[in-house]
């Protein structure tokens, strides 16, 4: 059960927030289970946290925030991103910061699922993906199904509100 605890303010913050391992706002995002682990709201707009468990395959289309940086740890699996014209292929351990204003991507690889940690600061990305996404029953992925009809024609319309911009397709598998 997620906790608050009254805690002495600091930087505007006025509440201690404690979440176990199978807490927080959990979401279905674009095929992934999403749980937003700390948003905008609770850090005073500092930054957004969110834990996202991908399978083999997924990635989002090529995009530029236009607002956040952004820095991506992976917990587990394989992941590969570009940024710019960078590739990076990362394991377990591995992390990459992603700019504002630089177009990414990134796709997860090998046989098993990727967890990875997604900071963005500031906050406020939590926004988008409760907004494009659907609350989730439970702590594990969504079926695996086919994205519903006008999801990408979604992402592009919520993109200009939330602060970013869709330049291309996912990645290719490489």
């Amino acid at each position: 059960m997620e906790s608050e605890v009254p805690a002495q303010a600091s930087g505007g913050i006025e509440r201690l927030r404690v979440l176990r391992a199978a807490e927080g706002r959990a979401h279905w995002f674009l095929g992934t289970l999403a749980v937003v682990r700390a948003s905008a709201e609770e850090t005073a707009g500092g930054y957004s946290l969110i834990e996202q468990v991908a399978r083999p395959g997924f990635g989002p289309p090529k995009h530029v925030h236009h607002v956040e940086d952004e820095q991506f740890y992976v917990l587990e699996g394989r992941v590969s991103f570009v940024c710019g014209d960078h590739l990076a292929m990362l394991e377990a351990g591995g992390s990459i910061f992603l700019p504002k204003g630089v177009p990414h991507a990134f796709r997860v690889g090998g046989d098993g699922v990727a967890r990875l940690l997604q900071l963005t600061v500031p906050g406020g990305f939590d926004r988008f993906v409760e907004e494009i996404g659907t609350p989730a029953r439970d702590h594990g992925l969504p079926p695996d199904e086919p994205p519903p009809a006008g999801l990408l024609e979604r992402m592009v319309e919520l993109g200009r509100r939330h602060g970013f911009t869709v330049v291309g397709p996912p990645m290719s598998e490489g």
